[in-house]
């Protein structure tokens, strides 16, 4: 097995040349960096860091080596300039340009053909810029015994055409308008004559323009091409150019041959000594169609057929032969190479119920379902059997499409992306922003209600795309202006003193892996949700497992999932206060860095060891030291939901995180199951909260964190009904007086709260029971200095310096009482409400974290909601005034 193992390792690595360092080590090469999805074959992989740390002697006998075959290439005239020409030339070029140049004339007929090559010139200056910004994987097309036919029949027809206009015209071409080149026919057909419906300049715009389409043909196939950076842009300028000259001879040649109007009857020809009244130019040519120009009954010339290229040609087959070569050529490239393209949308899984047009078949896995499809719709449009009413809505959405193009160019070249690296240089980004204008205004100079269906649809997919979100990666231009843009205003905001106006509670949360506390999750997404920032930290002490980044991936899959918006960060440490001190210090970024640190309850202090709470009451220690407010979350069940995992079977085999003992603890690396991220646990925090109350204990004043989080958490809709109640400590005799000034205060922090709540008996003596309780909770934890010698205690004291000594106690006790009284009143007053905030007591630097811990326990025991230990960096949070 090991052997084989080895054979396979050895044969991957073929195709690599070693490095002078080692033998495992590969020299660059292209195929490194080159999608295994794209050639079809086995990606070849660099050895990590790990394979080139962890080999020895006996692996660098074995180094890369050999050569692979290169596939054949495609030069810029076969494989650009003639594909692109035979997509561009199409039936309209033989059935509607002469009719075109009759309608606006020789010179505007050019100035629809220049207009139409400006568009598409831009557009190909952006896809040479694109399609050379990466290896592209090549596409469908036509076969080279397919396109060198195509393209010979075209020329033979062109040269057919050109031929018969040389030719004298017998009078039979004559009765039909065809006169051969006359100075007074090509002067008379150069300014417009519109006439009918369509008698528009841009509806010829509109009807002419996809004879210019089908620049895309080289660029589709740049993974083909022997030197894309040269053959794109060379061989589509080519084919634009070429086709452009084609496109300006047979207008103005048609026009200088032809007549506008013709009966085709061989009686309309005038005897050398006519009477008869006789109007138009025809008349000094020998012909009379004096009557059917005024009737409007003539059947040919110009205006009337739309065969006259069959007619000035010498022989009228050949150019049957180029309208099927110059159709099928055009028809063939698109309705092969638009099925692969949209196999590839529906691949990437964007848009609900294309999926089914995904599938291919045999070994090219070809998409014969989109084939289908294309054929379907070709069909429906051929049905209309108008080509004057088909383009016009052809025209309108490539020129949609070549907008988007040119956009795309000009946005990636804006956003200094460094992946941004084409190897064609010739190209402006303001160029691709004029191509872009350019083309929307023509869609709505052409047809505005089809540009105002394209832009809604547009929009519309746009939108779905944002809002789903689909997990897709492109490297996208618009990823690289959202860093433009975030980088750039982060630098911006750093240089701005902080004003408690903007004030905005930015938490770091330690949560371990999300998705074993995805009660912590929803809570404070709950409030920081489109509002501040919030990173899931997680703390690993596993020293022999490195934190994988598809974990990272998985989390982060996982918290969008969710719809939380949240950063997802691990940290190394060799534990929890560690972890934390790090992680509050180097997380975020300028101004945006984490202002608060939120906790979960450790359910299991009682039966932690020392060290365990010592570590989870110095990290609140140091996130005060280092002015950070700190919020701990409990919950009556607990945060950590990893036996309701493992009942489910939703929970793999892990690594315990040390920084988070049992009850607490959170798996590190990849715990959870592909199931986890569909699978979500809904927890209290994703329901609707109905009219139950928020009731705020505001003991302390911290600077109104206390009051600011209740509000940001009413303003989501789950809490919008819920009401605020405010809990104050007051005496008897005050009450009234301490009631108003609170609520004035309120009034002028613009809160809406429901009730404030004078508590006057919080002086009273704690019940015997629950004080009994408490002494018993702390028990393990004193030091039972009445059993002990002076020496033998003194050494306690200064070696367990967690535990609470007898003076402690005593010197503390009526602390703990109130504590204790505080719950009680809490469990009495708050029986049914949502969520509980207590403000969190600050112990002293010599209070034992034993007993810290005890008071944290007391506050929010028994209570059946949610309870929030809040407490702020003593720092304004909120203002009344207004600047």
């Amino acid at each position: 097995r090991n052997i084989n193992k080895v054979k396979v390792v050895n044969s991957r690595q073929d195709n690599r040349r070693p490095s002078i360092y080692s033998t495992m080590d590969a020299m660059p090469h292209l195929e490194f960096y080159a999608n295994a999805t794209a050639t079809g074959r086995i990606r070849r992989c660099r050895p990590s860091l790990e394979t080139l740390r962890k080999s020895g002697i006996e692996s660098e006998e074995n180094g890369p080596g050999g050569k692979t075959a290169q596939p054949v290439r495609f030069g810029w005239i076969t494989g650009v300039m003639i594909r692109c020409m035979l997509n561009i030339w199409g039936v309209i070029l033989f059935l509607r340009l002469s009719w075109i140049t009759s309608q606006a004339g020789i010179l505007l007929t050019w100035l629809i053909i220049l207009m139409s090559v400006l568009v598409t010139s831009i557009t190909a200056l952006s896809v040479s810029a694109i399609s050379t910004n990466g290896r592209v994987s090549s596409g469908k097309s036509l076969d080279k015994s397919t396109q060198i036919l195509f393209f010979l029949v075209l020329m033979v027809s062109f040269v057919n055409y050109f031929v018969g206009t040389l030719i004298p015209a017998t009078p039979q071409k004559q009765s039909i308008g065809v006169f051969g080149y006359r100075s007074e026919i090509f002067l008379e057909n150069l300014f417009p004559d519109w006439r009918g419906a369509d008698g528009d300049f841009f509806r010829m715009f509109a009807i002419f323009f996809p004879s210019a389409i089908g620049i895309l043909a080289g660029a589709n196939i740049s993974g083909d091409l022997k030197e894309p950076e040269i053959a794109i842009p060379r061989g589509t300028l080519m084919a634009i150019f070429w086709t452009t000259i084609s496109y300006l001879a047979i207008s103005s040649t048609v026009g200088a041959c032809v007549l506008r109007d013709a009966s085709g009857s061989m009686n309309d020809s005038l005897p050398l000594n006519f009477s008869e009244p006789c109007e138009g130019l025809s008349c000094g040519l020998g012909w009379n169609f004096t009557e059917c120009q005024q009737s409007g009954t003539c059947a040919f010339g110009l205006s009337n057929n739309f065969q006259v290229l069959i007619q000035v040609s010498g022989f009228g087959p050949l150019i049957y032969a180029g309208i099927f070569a110059a159709t099928l050529s055009s028809a063939l490239a698109f309705l092969v190479s638009a099925p692969k393209v949209f196999q590839c949308l529906c691949k990437d899984n964007i848009y609900p119920f294309i999926g089914f047009f995904a599938k291919g078949y045999g070994k090219n896995s070809e998409p014969l379902r989109a084939y289908l499809l294309c054929y379907i719709i070709a069909m429906c449009f051929i049905l209309i059997a108008e080509l004057n009413v088909i383009a016009p809505l052809i025209s309108n959405f490539f020129l949609c499409s070549y907008a988007l193009i040119n956009f795309s160019c000009f946005h990636a070249s804006i956003t200094n992306s460094p992946g941004w690296r084409p190897s064609f240089r010739y190209f402006s980004p303001w160029t691709g922003l004029f191509g872009a204008v350019i083309s929307v205004v023509l869609m709505f100079l052409l047809t505005w209600w089809a540009a105002l269906i394209a832009f809604g649809l547009i929009i519309f997919l746009f939108g779905y795309v944002v809002y789903k979100k689909p997990e897709v990666n492109w490297g996208s231009s618009i990823q690289a202006s959202t860093y433009n843009m975030a980088l750039s205003y982060s630098v911006s905001l750093a240089g701005v003193e902080d004003h408690v106006k903007n004030y905005r509670p930015q938490c770091l949360v330690l949560t371990g892996p999300p998705t074993l506390r995805p009660a912590l999750v929803d809570f404070v997404g709950s409030f920081t949700k489109n509002v501040s920032l919030m990173i899931c930290g997680d703390i690993h002490m596993d020293d022999e497992k490195s934190v994988s980044q598809r974990n990272s991936n998985d989390m982060i899959k996982w918290l969008n999932q969710r719809k939380v918006r949240s950063f997802y960060t691990s940290f190394k440490a060799s534990g929890l206060r560690e972890g934390a001190r790090h992680l509050l210090q180097a997380s975020g970024l300028g101004k945006l860095k984490p202002n608060i640190l939120v906790m979960g309850f450790k359910m299991n202090w009682h039966e932690s060891s020392s060290k365990g709470i010592e570590d989870y009451i110095n990290t609140i220690y140091d996130a005060f030291d280092s002015n950070h407010g700190v919020c701990v979350l409990r919950m009556m069940d607990g945060l950590d939901i990893r036996d309701e995992l493992e009942t489910e079977g939703m929970l793999c085999s892990s690594v315990l995180n040390q920084a988070f003992e049992v009850d607490e603890a959170i798996e590190s690396d990849d715990q959870i199951s592909d199931n986890t991220a569909n699978d979500q646990i809904k927890t209290v925090f994703q329901s609707k909260q109905g009219k139950k109350t928020i009731d705020v204990y505001w003991i302390s004043d911290d600077g109104g964190l206390t009051l600011l989080v209740p509000y940001l958490l009413t303003r989501r809709k789950r809490w919008r009904r819920s009401k605020v109640r405010v809990f104050i400590i007051g005496d008897q005799q005050t009450m009234e007086n301490d009631r108003k000034e609170m609520m004035t205060l309120l009034q002028r922090f613009r809160l809406d709260v429901h009730d404030v709540i004078v508590v006057t008996d919080s002086e009273r003596p704690p019940l015997a029971k629950n004080m009994r309780r408490f002494e018993e909770t702390l028990t393990p934890f004193r030091l039972n200095e009445g059993q002990l010698d002076e020496r033998t205690a003194q050494q306690q004291r200064t070696e367990f310096t967690w535990k609470v000594t007898d003076k402690e106690m005593d010197a503390l006790r009526p602390k703990s009482e109130k504590k204790v009284r505080l719950n009680e009143i809490i469990r009495r007053n708050s029986k049914y409400a949502a969520l509980v905030l207590v403000s969190l007591p600050v112990a002293q630097a010599d209070c034992p974290s034993s007993l810290y811990m005890s008071w944290l326990d007391t506050l929010s025991y028994g209570i059946h909601c949610p309870v929030l230990l809040i407490r702020g960096n003593q720092q304004n949070v909120m203002t009344f005034y207004c600047q």
